[in-house]
């Protein structure tokens, strides 16, 4: 089994097997193996909601986001235009965006939704 392998809902990292699907204890989540080899293989990024997300598409961040570093907040609901992604990015962000007020900064697309 891989060893990096997590939950796509908690990302929590005791996952295991059950015949063809793969689940997490903490969250009860189920998922299908070869979704994930798939998607890992093709460097997919996935909103929040499962959509497709691709270079130029407009998101809504869905929660509140402290900017590290700083004291600002991007508050949930904030629409971000023109995103460009970096889905293998080391740090786990894989969308690049700039957010009107706060800058060019990187978003995690698990706290966005496609708009």
């Amino acid at each position: 089994m891989d060893d990096d392998l997590k939950c796509p809902k908690c990302s929590s990292e005791h996952v295991y097997p059950d015949g063809s699907l793969l689940i997490c204890p903490e969250c009860a989540h189920e998922w299908s193996s070869s979704t994930v080899a798939a998607d890992s293989a093709e460097g997919v990024v996935k909103d929040a909601n499962g959509n497709l997300l691709a270079d130029g598409d407009s998101v809504t961040v869905i929660k509140d986001l402290k900017v590290k570093g700083s004291s600002l907040v991007v508050k949930g609901g904030t629409k971000v235009k023109n995103i460009r992604l970096v889905p293998d990015s080391a740090d786990g962000h894989d969308i690049s965006c700039k957010i009107d007020g706060i800058g060019a900064m990187g978003l995690k697309s698990e706290y966005v939704k496609k708009a």
